[in-house]
């Protein structure tokens, strides 16, 4: 298969950088033809160009049409949409609340999928789909890179914050205090603190424990880490071996950090330290959410879209109303923003700022009164 990935941004190691980069990395080994569509790219990524993975911010740079888009974010699949007019698409929603992840109506998108129930929820919600319409694909890991430690210790030693947002204004010194109480030796890896990695696979062995959510959090249990949800939205719980299956439903993310950012409270989760669970646990994330069995899946998705898309019976129509749609949409949004911001630079002038943003507020009031 010829398979085009889409992504906002693919600049970065992080969220949707790091699974783009690993499910691409991933097909081009089983086979496939592969590119990647950002609208900013940075290449930080050189071994996909060792398996012939096209990385690009110009369209018009892939001559070979794709069998199928595979899209994150609405702008870069929009644009990938027009420029192949004869490829289906399926849309994965990564974030519930994102405005990048904003899905929207489009004939050829054929399915859409999401990492866990909030953004299925988001789909449903937004583009008015039945129950059971999104499907859910969770996020994988990849086995080889992330192979397992060696066994831990019967307490921690040694404790790691696996986040880009992780800094001493966000929930680093939270963990910081509750670790100090524990006689726990802390460090950071991630953007924030300016320690980010582009093999967090070789940190990852060094600890014992592991405060994350999300992607980082599936890296950390698949390495045999014992890991607490945590960021800088909240604290959720040490995870076990039996809450498995109902947190990766949810990501290992936002909804399961109802937590306040407390010492106390982490360190009460410090305290469910439990090695032996930590590695049939480990096992068990190994086992079920492998990047091997994600590329089956994909693999099947993918086919079952192709056979049943007839380009020939394509609806123009319709897609040309939706592409009105969307403009009309993301322009006048784009606009609104661009003008709001414009303000607040107008009102963060010295002295003489607020009066002009308040002089042009009664204008503007003004002028839409006599319009």
């Amino acid at each position: 298969m010829k398979i085009l990935y889409t992504n906002i941004s693919f600049d970065a190691y992080t969220g949707t950088h790091v699974v783009t980069r690993d499910l691409a990395a991933a097909m081009a080994r089983a086979g496939h033809q592969v590119a990647i569509f950002s609208l900013k790219v940075r290449p930080i990524y050189p071994e996909l160009a060792g398996l012939g993975v096209t990385v690009t911010d110009d369209l018009f740079s892939i001559s070979d049409t794709p069998d199928i888009v595979h899209g994150h974010h609405h702008e870069p699949l929009i644009q990938s949409l027009l420029r192949f007019p004869s490829t289906p698409a399926i849309y994965l929603c990564h974030d519930a609340t994102g405005r990048a992840d904003t899905p929207f109506a489009f004939p050829r998108i054929r399915k859409y999928l999401a990492v866990d129930l909030r953004c299925q929820a988001r789909l449903e919600r937004e583009l008015g789909l039945e129950p059971g319409q999104v499907e859910i694909v969770s996020n994988a890991v990849d086995t080889d890179r992330f192979q397992p430690r060696g066994p831990l210790p019967e307490r921690p030693r040694r404790a790691l914050v696996f986040s880009n947002y992780a800094s001493n204004q966000t929930h680093l010194p939270v963990v910081r205090r509750a670790c100090r109480r524990a006689g726990i030796e802390l460090a950071a890896m991630g953007s924030g603190t300016g320690t980010d990695s582009a093999h967090p696979e070789t940190e990852l062995p060094k600890y014992d424990l592991v405060f994350a959510k999300g992607r980082c959090a599936l890296e950390a249990l698949a390495t045999g880490n014992a890991v607490i949800l945590c960021d800088k939205a909240g604290t959720g719980s040490y995870v076990t071996a039996a809450d498995f299956n109902a947190m990766w439903l949810r990501n290992f993310g936002h909804a399961l950090l109802t937590g306040p950012l407390s010492a106390a409270v982490l360190t009460g989760e410090i305290a469910r330290y439990d090695a032996a669970d930590a590695q049939a646990l480990s096992a068990r994330v190994r086992a079920e959410a492998s990047l091997a069995n994600a590329v089956v899946r994909w693999e099947s998705i993918y086919r079952d879209v192709i056979a049943g898309f007839d380009s020939a019976a394509a609806d123009r129509f319709a897609e040309n109303r939706a592409i009105a749609d969307y403009i009309s949409r993301w322009h006048y949004s784009r606009r609104q923003e661009w003008e709001r911001e414009q303000g607040r630079r107008i009102q963060r002038i010295p002295i003489v700022g607020k009066a002009i943003g308040l002089a042009g507020h009664w204008a503007a009031r003004r002028w839409r009164v006599f319009d």
